[in-house]
């Protein structure tokens, strides 16, 4: 792929992420009945802490959050959307979960392509793509004083890093952006929504001689 059409790819996956992991901002603080400033400032935490802490690692300053409008665009839109039209977003079953898991996959793969290009090796690729994945839903809950989701249920970290392998290793394959990409984001995805849908997840620390089982946070929801 073109250097053109790479920075292409990597927008259209940035701002896509951006504007669903927004949407699961917004939806949370409406929730939280939070007034219209609140649900925005989440809005725009949730949709680009995660492309901000990548880059600022990566050394691409400043920030394309700040730098490029269409970001804080695609976050106020989702955020004003969910604000007014609540209704729009209740009709699905655990929305929050649902946008989190598609804005995690998007920004897993986005945070993956984007190391690659400035040059991380493989490894660091995959790591940098998923801390992309997991930064904007742990900025979420944290503005709530929530534990954030990544500690409390592990099929979310290791989903994003099992989409962000799939960009790794096809792009060592030299196989196109374009096919393993999408591949990686719907690994993940599919992942995180059987864990939600399923409970899965790996033991949780609890007392001793108490059971430590329980699903996700909405998983019964689904």
């Amino acid at each position: 792929m073109s250097e053109h059409g790479m920075g292409t790819l990597l927008l259209v996956l940035d701002l896509s992420g951006t504007f669903v992991f927004a949407l699961s901002g917004a939806t949370a603080g409406v929730k939280n009945r939070l007034d219209l400033f609140g649900v925005l400032v989440l809005s725009f935490a949730a949709g680009n802490a995660g492309g901000i802490a990548r880059d600022v690692l990566i050394g691409a300053a400043p920030p394309a959050a700040i730098s490029n409008w269409r970001y804080l665009a695609v976050s106020l839109l989702a955020g004003i959307l969910t604000f007014w039209r609540p209704s729009i977003i209740d009709r699905l079953r655990s929305p929050v979960l649902l946008f989190d898991a598609a804005g995690l996959g998007l920004f897993a793969v986005a945070g993956t392509q984007k190391a690659l290009v400035f040059g991380l090796n493989p490894v660091m690729a995959a790591a940098l793509g998923m801390l992309t994945g997991i930064g904007g839903g742990m900025t979420r809950d944290v503005l709530l004083t929530k534990v954030p989701i990544v500690l409390r249920t592990d099929i979310y970290a290791i989903a994003a890093l099992a989409g962000a392998a799939v960009v790794v290793i096809g792009s060592a394959l030299r196989l196109p952006a374009t096919v393993v990409t999408p591949a990686g984001a719907i690994l993940c995805f599919g992942l995180r929504f059987m864990a939600i849908r399923r409970g899965w997840h790996l033991p949780i620390a609890g007392e001793p001689g108490q059971p430590a089982d329980r699903k996700d946070d909405g998983a019964r929801g689904l």
